[in-house]
């Protein structure tokens, strides 16, 4: 590996770090509001986690699909594989980030909210799909399955039927305080993610070409 590639190893850490300070740092430090208080932070956080995941493996739908098309072009296969695995650590880190709304919100536990059980269904099938493409490396089934996983992901949370969580709470909000500061923190978790996604780009085709 040479220096330039080194500094780069060295630096997207780093980058990585700074930027997830930033954002622990932006709520801590977040507005309150009247219902949920000094909650309300880490209630848009897990929101915009959220819709950090969904954009991950998204994308990861379209690197498939031009896997699919480009067969020869290795490259899209590993951004596919890097954007799963990135949409895979927010969707991981977000389920419990939303228990812990849920504890704040609710003071308690509701299991059979759709928009629990459903995204911690998609949790538990992304890790088995992931661990499955994993094993058998093909390039083919990498993209048919994050191509897979990520529609029908799109597709089940776009149709859920909510019971205790509001509807579009940022969407129908009054404050433009509160917009603006989801806005912010959801551009920061989408600049986390691409920074992530580049990583571990990097790192699984530093490990195609030393194989």
């Amino acid at each position: 590996m040479n220096a330039t590639k080194t500094k780069h190893f060295v630096w997207q850490p780093i980058l990585l770090i700074i930027t997830l300070l930033l954002i622990v740092l932006l709520t801590l430090f977040g507005p309150d509001e009247k219902t949920l208080g000094g909650t309300l932070s880490l209630v848009l956080l897990h929101g915009a986690w959220v819709w950090t995941g969904k954009v991950c493996f998204g994308l990861a739908v379209l690197a498939g699909l031009a896997g699919l098309i480009w067969r020869t072009r290795a490259h899209w296969i590993l951004l596919t594989r890097a954007l799963a695995y990135g949409g895979l650590f927010f969707w991981l880190t977000y389920l419990p980030m939303s228990l812990l709304v849920m504890q704040l919100s609710w003071v308690g536990f509701f299991f059979d909210e759709p928009r629990w059980r459903i995204p911690f269904l998609f949790g538990v099938i992304a890790v088995l799909l992931q661990v499955g493409l994993w094993l058998f490396n093909h390039p083919i089934l990498t993209a048919i399955g994050n191509i897979a996983f990520g529609v029908a992901l799109w597709w089940q949370l776009g149709g859920l039927q909510n019971v205790l969580h509001p509807e579009a709470p940022i969407a129908t909000s009054d404050s433009t305080n509160i917009q603006g500061y989801f806005l912010i923190l959801l551009v920061l978790s989408i600049i986390f993610g691409a920074q992530l996604t580049l990583w571990l780009y990097k790192r699984l085709n530093l490990k195609r070409t030393q194989a």
